[in-house]
């Protein structure tokens, strides 16, 4: 399965009774290359003027990369320039080690943001959440760096402690000490929760459809009459695209998984099934929240649209383009990462910015079922400035309340969507399974009249 693609070029021989056709559009391609050869020399005029008249003396290779790691970025989120250093660093992530500290991060606005912490890393265990801004690292800002510049910092020898100062939403900014790790995290495990098991899925590198197949394994044998699968895909961060066909196919007998179109229409890949279902077809729900990105919506998107399993959570984050990383000079100068497609589940739906939508919309605590109910707060795809637009034209869900969230009764200690999905294997589908009271959550716009209204009141009368 690739996991690079080819850039080709492709020639087109024309006839001589198409000689005056090809020459007028010669000339009319000519007109926006010496549009670029002209800004190319731009270019070289600001660096030199740089190099002779800033105040301090400049590094002119590192100008250059980051002019082009800013030309990249310009595009969309998820584009960008690796050099050869972070390629490195790349290749060790997708191998499943690395020294650091379990972080999945992104740059908005000049600003690290958090996509998810990794399970049993030590971000997760200080408490770093989804949509987390990170403004310093032991001190130094970050305001304004690359994320492979912010992510240099973060990274390092394993027993060092690293302090990042966190804002977030409703919350001063507060600093939280790590120790670096070697962040080796095991990306499939299992537990038995009764007669189910919980299969979890936190992130996609090379090992993880392996792994996955082994921990499913392991609980089979422990309890040989296993009644249903909850495969867990919360506040995974998506990763390698052949690792998400793997996992699909898993759990499916056969047929499409995803593909991903290119600019060109005909550029389309699919990736297949094959016969063969570990699980011998038992019922599967699947979980998702809007930390569940990228691969981690593959998997679900498929397995939807095949009517293998049933989704419970909020709506997936909605990253839904194809990164293709080019090496430069073997990886001599570092590569590109750069965006080249959009994924498709099996029915035809972009994932892109609108997410995967749950059969079974859950908050897994109140405060999140006011989360959704005010978009303000909500963290997506959809909340990048530059991001691609789903390919059909749709839009993600706005500010609404959710269908379900935790009554006031239930026992905080336990998963409230774990509950739901089990309540959803026992009853056979989401809807043969009875629905609780809808949360009380307020929609933001009637929060925002709410106010307009209080502030447009008259003073009151002071009483003497």
């Amino acid at each position: 399965m690739k996991k690079y693609l080819l850039i080709g070029a492709s020639a087109f021989i024309l006839g001589a009774g198409s000689m005056a056709y090809v020459s007028q559009q010669a000339t009319a391609a000519a007109q926006p290359r010496a549009k670029t050869y002209r800004m190319l020399g731009l270019f070289g005029d600001v660096l030199n003027t740089v190099e002779n008249q800033y105040v301090t003396e400049v590094d002119d290779t590192k100008l250059i990369q980051s002019a082009i790691d800013g030309m990249l970025t310009s595009l969309d989120p998820h584009s960008g320039y690796l050099d050869p250093e972070s390629f490195d660093d790349m290749r060790d992530q997708t191998r499943g080690e690395y020294g650091g500290l379990g972080l999945e991060v992104t740059s908005e606005d000049g600003v690290v943001k958090v996509i998810s912490p990794m399970d049993g890393t030590p971000a997760a265990k200080a408490g770093i959440k989804p949509g987390d801004y990170i403004t310093s690292v032991n001190g130094e800002s970050v305001l304004g760096l690359s994320v492979t510049d912010a992510v240099k910092q973060m990274r390092g020898k394993p027993g060092e402690t690293v302090s990042l100062t966190i804002a977030r939403e409703k919350s001063d900014p507060f600093d939280v000490k790590l120790v670096r790790e070697v962040i080796k995290p095991k990306s499939a495990t299992a537990k038995l929760d009764g007669d189910n098991v919980i299969l979890r899925v936190s992130s996609f590198n090379e090992k993880t459809t392996d792994e996955t197949e082994a921990a499913f394994a392991e609980m089979k044998a422990k309890n040989p009459h296993i009644k249903g699968v909850i495969l867990d895909l919360r506040n995974n961060p998506g990763g390698l695209l052949d690792q998400a066909v793997g996992v699909s196919d898993l759990f499916l007998e056969g047929g499409e998984i995803v593909s991903q179109r290119g600019r060109d229409p005909r550029d389309v890949e699919r990736y297949n099934a094959r016969p063969g279902d570990i699980t011998g077809g038992l019922p599967m729900v699947v979980l998702i929240n809007s930390g569940s990105a990228s691969a981690a919506e593959i998997v679900a998107g498929a397995l939807q649209d095949r009517k293998r399993a049933e989704l419970v959570g909020p709506t997936s984050f909605g990253k839904g383009s194809v990164q293709t990383v080019i090496p430069l000079r073997g990886g001599i100068d570092g590569a590109l990462k750069l965006t080249t497609a959009r994924y498709y589940t099996p029915s035809g739906r972009s994932i892109q910015k609108t997410g995967i939508t749950p059969d079974l919309e859950v908050a897994s605590t109140r405060e999140e079922a006011q989360a959704i109910a005010n978009r303000a707060y909500q963290f997506s795809e959809a909340s990048f400035k530059n991001a691609l637009n789903a390919d059909e034209g749709k839009i993600r869900k706005g500010a609404h309340e959710p269908a379900e969230a935790p009554p006031e009764s239930f026992d905080e200690k336990k998963d409230f969507q774990v509950t739901r999905a089990e309540d959803v294997l026992h009853f056979g589908s989401v809807a043969a399974t009875p629905k609780l009271p809808k949360p009380t959550a307020r929609l933001a716009e009637i929060v925002s009249k709410a106010r307009v209204a209080e502030v447009a009141k008259p003073p009151a009368t002071a009483q003497k």
